[in-house]
């Protein structure tokens, strides 16, 4: 049975002076909420540190919602460190909430942010140390209900052992329908199966346990799910989506922190969704269809949340913020706002057009740092492919742009082994860092121009369920590190800093990715080998993740380096945000042809099926700049 609430801090408070940044495990910051005397309560748990957890604006907003709903309480929990988590065990404490510290497996849901593939060992770190069986079939009538959503759940199959239920797309909504109907059945007397019937019954819930493999027809190794015979459920899950995204409340960050933050700052998400089209970006599809914030709901909410933070800097988050059709507007009205105040604004991307440094001119004052823009290739042809939509014009532009206006350092994103790159086009993004640099030493000053810098981080491309290029196969490993460094060889000065993503890291994210169900046997393995936190470089270990699949007869690098073919039924096809395959395969097709596809918010629609199939419509509060 599960137990009642009980505050167990005192069990913790030992420990504490043995462990790196105690901070991360006490309670009482200033915003949190505390409702002790709810009869339903559910706690959300972040799969990394307090630090990392905390500035997530994903698990805010939820916490935010759940409370909102009369009886019920919402607590918080983090994934210890590995100091912490061995004490915790040699001590016998179980993973606590953070607000009362409350045992997790005391709750009646645990519901878990899933923010990318490389958490896939926290999560079951996670529920190790709350005593909460592993797999979602060994649980009994007294344990907590354990569900996931977040960026990352678009691919739930890999997961599907570990977790009662997954919510697919937005949960300002659904949180509270989840929340209200557990409630409803658990007072009724409802057994666990017929608790997680009724919650498939909610739009955008799956519920792994009623969905069967099959492996009839063209499929991947690794089959598709379809309903149990006798089970109610539909065939295709389709994500929630909120599309009144102007009525929900732009402030949701309300716990001021005792530690610092690896985002230590107010943060407001101005839209929601973007419709640029990159072929390889998986949050570009499953975030659609665009919906803005007005300008006034967007700089009140900035007023109030620096009145009750005291940050001094806010952040104006979303996929693209630059894109906001009301966007200089906004930034002067919070520039007028602030003056003499101290507080700065900053925006975390930038277009890669002189509007772009525009906008970074409006929020950097007399500080101006580095500048960040996103070419993703370095030559036209593989722009192209993967419908970047911007050509070296325009990054000349830019640069010559912000050198003029003072920016000395510039920071350019890369991505190594899209489909169709050679070599020439691996060398064309050396090319491209070196001509940017000498670009801004033809228009500054003389004094200036030793201190100018361009660095380049050049990620590894990870081939992302219900994108154009899902059917690719990710680079061979071994041509991986062979280009990283033909990349390394190709830059001719010594200003230009290069930065790789690691491989062995990217080969498991493409891998875990790509996979069905055959996957929770690889995790748990690696998870049983010592592997926790794989997202932190220093605590990944790729023999661990080999060896785990070895046990299983799994070849990590022939999962990753096989493509699917395209009319392949694919494990993540029972699940969608709505685009349509058929737009996928076209889109995959004007690919490997060079053709682009324009941003539906600038011209007519595209045809991907996201407002038709959802009942939704890009919402712009102004016209596009």
């Amino acid at each position: 049975m599960r137990v009642a609430y009980e505050d167990r801090f005192h069990e913790l408070e030992p420990l504490l002076a043995h462990v790196e940044k105690p901070s991360r495990y006490i309670d009482h910051e200033w915003g949190a909420i505390r409702k002790d005397d709810a009869d339903y309560r559910c706690c959300l748990v972040y799969p990394d540190v307090y630090e990392v957890g905390l500035p997530n604006q994903g698990l805010a907003i939820l916490y935010q919602c759940a409370n909102a709903v009369p009886g019920v309480a919402c607590e918080r929990a983090y994934v210890p460190w590995i100091d912490m988590a061995d004490a915790m065990r040699a001590a016998g404490v179980p993973l606590l909430s953070l607000e009362g510290a409350a045992p997790l497996a005391s709750f009646d849901l645990v519901g878990f942010q899933i923010p990318h593939e490389m958490a896939a060992t926290n999560y079951l770190e996670a529920l190790d140390l709350a005593g909460i069986p592993l797999h979602a079939d060994e649980r009994g009538e007294g344990d907590p209900i354990v569900i996931g959503g977040g960026p990352s759940v678009f691919n739930p199959e890999p997961l599907a052992a570990f977790f009662d239920a997954f919510l697919i797309g937005e949960g300002e909504e659904a949180i509270a329908e989840i929340c209200r109907e557990h409630r409803r059945l658990r007072d009724a007397g409802a057994s666990r199966l017929e608790v997680l019937r009724g919650l498939a019954r909610l739009r955008g819930v799956y519920v792994p346990s009623l969905y069967r493999l099959s492996h009839e027809g063209p499929c991947t190794p690794s089959g598709y799910a379809v309903p149990r015979v006798g089970e109610d459920v539909p065939p295709v899950v389709y994500k929630r989506v909120v599309e009144d995204f102007g009525g929900t409340d732009a402030l949701t960050q309300s716990v001021v922190p005792f530690a610092q933050l690896v985002h230590d700052r107010l943060s407001v998400e101005v839209l929601r969704g973007c419709a640029r089209g990159c072929r390889f970006c998986q949050a570009g599809i499953t975030y659609r269809p665009v919906r803005e914030r007005t300008p006034d709901q967007i700089v009140s909410a900035v007023s109030r949340g620096l009145s009750a933070t005291g940050y001094d800097e806010v952040s104006l988050t979303s996929l693209s913020t630059t894109d906001h059709s009301c966007c200089r507007a906004i930034l002067r009205r919070l520039n007028r706002r602030l003056e003499d105040t101290g507080i700065s604004v900053s925006i975390p991307s930038q277009r890669l057009d002189s509007f772009g440094v525009d906008m970074a001119l409006e929020v950097a004052g007399e500080k101006k740092g580095g500048l960040t823009f996103a070419p993703e290739a370095g030559s036209q042809r593989m722009r192209d492919i993967i419908n970047k939509n911007v050509t070296e014009e325009d990054l000349d532009r830019a640069a010559r742009a912000a050198y003029l206006e003072g920016w000395n350092r510039m920071k350019l994103y890369f991505m190594m082994g899209l489909p169709g790159e050679t070599d020439d086009d691996v060398v064309a993004i050396a090319n491209l860092a070196d001509h940017v640099l000498e670009l801004g030493r033809e228009v500054v000053s003389k004094a200036r121009r030793g201190s100018l810098s361009v660095s380049i981080s050049v990620s590894v491309f990870i081939p992302k369920p219900h994108t154009p290029f899902q059917w690719c196969a990710q680079l061979d490993y071994e041509d991986v590190k062979r280009r990283q460094k033909l990349l390394l060889e190709s830059v001719r000065n010594r200003a230009v800093r290069v930065h790789c993503h690691d491989a062995s890291t990217s080969l498991v994210e493409a891998v875990l990715s790509r996979m069905g169900r055959e996957a929770a046997g690889l995790i748990e393995g690696a998870w049983r080998r010592g592997q926790r936190f794989d997202a932190w470089t220093e605590q990944f270990n790729l023999d661990n993740w080999i060896a785990a699949g070895e046990e299983l007869g799994l070849d990590l690098y022939g999962i990753a380096h096989e493509p699917f073919d395209l009319d392949a039924l694919l494990p993540w096809d029972h699940v969608s945000p709505g685009s349509s395959k058929g737009f996928m395969q076209r889109e995959y097709r004007r690919a490997l042809a060079g053709e682009t596809t324009p941003d539906c918010t600038r011209t007519s629609c595209t045809g991907c099926g996201v407002c038709p199939t959802l009942g939704v419509r890009n919402v712009l509060v102004g016209e596009r700049v």
